[in-house]
């Protein structure tokens, strides 16, 4: 279904750096017009980085992947990066089958949180911010863990696991913060600071 776009944005030139249907998704049902630019970079990060600051550095390694000076002065680049974490370290996208098993295992009744990291970056400004939300998962057994494996593909996701699939709907007890942050694009904060571009005088 097609939404009309939000009328202040019209005046701008947005881009979604993101190779994540997720987040085209829920940029487009926020009536929000833009392009898609695929960012080209290695997402590796310093080691001694923590929770949103190694969210906020990648994001920044993909705003710098494209070169702002190309576009029109009015443009606007949005990136972001997912990260989960869980008792002070990062959870990484599974590499197989039996990793997303041993990720879920380790969600399965904790509480892990989710970051954000969003950098909208104009050609004279940029703005940036984490969003967390917090995770709760019930205790889940072998059989429902192998279940969502053999049934869905959470191998593109962070923390093996996509929250408006199946295990989202069964597992989780609660979520404190966004919902869509958990999908990737904290949609409301990224409305607002769209917002203050658009009403930027110099753009």
């Amino acid at each position: 279904m097609h939404h009309p776009s939000f009328p202040l944005f019209n005046k701008l030139n947005i881009i979604l750096a993101s190779a994540s249907p997720r987040r085209y998704q829920l940029l487009k049902e926020s009536g929000i017009n833009f392009n898609v630019v695929i960012p080209n970079v290695n997402e590796n990060y310093p080691s001694f980085l923590k929770a949103e600051s190694i969210a906020l550095y990648v994001c920044k390694l993909k705003a710098d992947s494209i070169n702002i000076d190309d576009y029109p002065d009015n443009t606007v680049i949005i990136t972001a990066d997912t990260i989960v974490w869980l008792n002070g370290e990062k959870i990484s996208k599974p590499k197989d089958r039996q990793d997303a098993s041993n990720i879920l295992n380790k969600l399965s009744g904790n509480m892990h949180e989710v970051i954000t990291g969003v950098l909208i970056k104009a050609k004279k400004r940029d703005i940036t911010f984490a969003v967390k939300t917090k995770v709760y998962f019930k205790l889940m057994d072998k059989e429902e863990i192998d279940y969502y494996l053999d049934n869905y593909s959470p191998y593109d996701k962070a923390g093996a696991y996509g929250v408006q699939e199946w295990i989202g709907h069964t597992c989780i007890s609660r979520i404190e913060g966004s919902f869509v942050n958990i999908m990737g694009l904290p949609v409301k904060q990224v409305f607002e600071a769209l917002k203050k571009f658009a009403q930027d005088k110099s753009l």
